[in-house]
């Protein structure tokens, strides 16, 4: 048996929802023709994807695979659809912490002026391509170099690295921190998204680490003191918040920005937004 879209979207829902009740009310059919629906997908893998109980159903091991690659499948044939019928007139960047930082309103603006027949959106999500791997952009902002084999990218611009502190933590009055300083601190590392690692620092001089899920759980836990965080320059100029205080970190090489697609479907309008993205961090 051939596996249907209707099968995988009956699945994603069944995820998202929690039961097959609320997925069948999301849906808009009966819960029998959900769990039929489950069943045939079941036969045609030869595989069991959820685990029900009275209460819930989560996905078993084979089944948070699948889910993943349901997603992206789902999101390319939604794509596949917006395409014929609109051509390449829409163009989404994915990014997932801060986009373009200073940059980003100017590239909004001047987007339209140049190239007025693309429709230009910006997507946030907390992934570690901006999206690109699960489908929700056509290229990305990205400042960890992605995957080679998948993925093509080109550098527009660099910037420099800044710590992240409690707006009253002592260091907020210094001018700039050096790593050796935070190497007696706490660091605090999103493994997802985040720019940061142990390696800036050498083997025997690295910071103990804590961990978080996304840009906002970071910002909080920085304003809450105890820990201190290193990003680039975008975040400094895209969350300016009450509580964080940033300031530079001047012994720190700079990260690399970069716009990455998929190396076997390059979006046409791909080239205008690297000219201007470039244009804008050189001039900047």
């Amino acid at each position: 048996m051939d596996v249907e879209l209707r099968q995988l979207r009956v699945l994603v829902a069944i995820a998202d929802a929690g039961t097959f009740t609320d997925a069948a009310i999301e849906l808009g059919v009966s819960q029998a023709a959900v769990s039929r629906t489950v069943a045939s997908l079941e036969r045609a893998l030869d595989v069991r994807l959820l685990r029900r109980t009275s209460r819930s159903v989560t996905p078993t091991a084979t089944g948070v695979r699948v889910l993943a690659r349901a997603r992206r499948l789902l999101a390319e044939a939604d794509d596949l659809v917006a395409e014929a019928t609109s051509g390449h007139a829409r163009l989404r960047i994915g990014y997932a912490w801060s986009a373009m930082g200073r940059h980003t309103v100017a590239f909004q603006r001047l987007w339209p002026r140049r190239w007025p027949h693309v429709d230009l959106r910006l997507v946030r999500t907390n992934t570690a391509t901006g999206g690109l791997a699960e489908g929700a952009c056509d290229i990305a902002v990205v400042r960890v170099a992605p995957d080679p084999r998948r993925f093509d990218s080109v550098v527009v611009g660099l910037e420099p690295r800044y710590c992240a502190m409690a707006a009253d933590d002592p260091w907020a009055r210094r001018r700039s921190i050096r790593l050796a300083d935070i190497a007696e601190r706490t660091l605090l590392v999103d493994r997802r998204t985040g720019t940061t690692t142990v390696d800036l620092w050498p083997p025997g001089t690295r910071p103990a680490t804590r961990h978080t899920a996304d840009i906002d759980d970071w910002l909080a836990a920085v304003a809450a003191g105890g820990c201190v965080g290193v990003t680039a320059r975008s975040t400094v100029d895209q969350y300016r918040r009450p509580g964080v205080a940033y300031r530079p970190l001047r012994d720190a090489a700079p990260i690399a920005v970069r716009l990455a697609w998929w190396h076997d479907d390059p979006h046409p309008a791909a080239r205008h937004a690297v000219e201007l993205l470039t244009e804008l961090y050189r001039d900047g």
